[in-house]
């Protein structure tokens, strides 16, 4: 039990870390311009869409690699610290830090991200079937991100509860335990009220933040 506190505090330590906080700093400092607080503009979620139609498509894509690796470290730790049931703490709860971090009054991000990276290393075999499912129902829901997020969730879920239900092999990720369906359960029920708190994006967000500057960044 103390093992498992242990990695559910560090998962949400690392899934805290302010990713898009970081990366929007350092383009007001290249571009000598003023810190852009993604939870106050935009689609007011510090996310990789926002970060990208804010500060810039390749700043999206570097906060998008911080959020996945976040999942990543996490999941890792767990394992290594309390083995199977260590890991889908860690993972649930970097989910968890990235939608509430306490460094700015529990407003996060959504968390899709980072629940991506925690899957990569805790259900491999069904990590690219997430991702496509989620990129279908994306594409024929004419770019309702929502209704991708709960297909995809609902799915996920389900499948985690069958892998464990029927002890089905994991490739390099954990044994299914039991920790397995409750990771999935928890992680996408965060998630999807995430999405269905989300406010309505207060700017146009035709233009990225650094097109606004008379000097292109490098």
């Amino acid at each position: 039990m103390k093992k498992l506190l242990i990695t559910s505090a560090a998962g949400y330590l690392l899934g805290s870390f302010p990713t898009s906080d970081v990366v929007s700093r350092v383009v007001a400092r290249r571009n000598g311009g003023n810190h852009v607080d993604l939870r106050s503009t935009g689609t007011q979620n510090p996310g990789a869409l926002n970060a990208a139609k804010m500060l810039g498509a390749r700043w999206g894509l570097l906060v998008l690699a911080g959020d996945v690796a976040k999942g990543v470290l996490a999941a890792i730790a767990g394992r290594r610290i309390a083995g199977p049931n260590g890991a889908y703490a860690a993972g649930t709860t970097a989910v968890i830090g990235h939608c509430a971090p306490p460094w700015n009054g529990f407003r996060g991000g959504k968390g899709v991200a980072t629940s991506a990276g925690t899957s990569l290393v805790l259900f491999p075999l069904y990590a690219p079937v997430d991702v496509g499912l989620a990129a279908g129902v994306l594409a024929l829901s004419r770019g309702r991100a929502e209704w991708a997020t709960f297909t995809a969730s609902a799915c996920f879920v389900a499948t985690a509860t069958y892998w464990w239900a029927r002890r089905k092999g994991n490739a390099w990720g954990p044994e299914a335990t039991a920790g397995l369906p409750i990771y999935a359960a928890i992680t996408s029920a965060v998630i999807a009220y995430r999405f269905l708190q989300a406010p309505e994006p207060r700017v146009d967000l035709s233009r990225p933040m650094e097109d606004a500057h008379e000097e292109p960044a490098d």
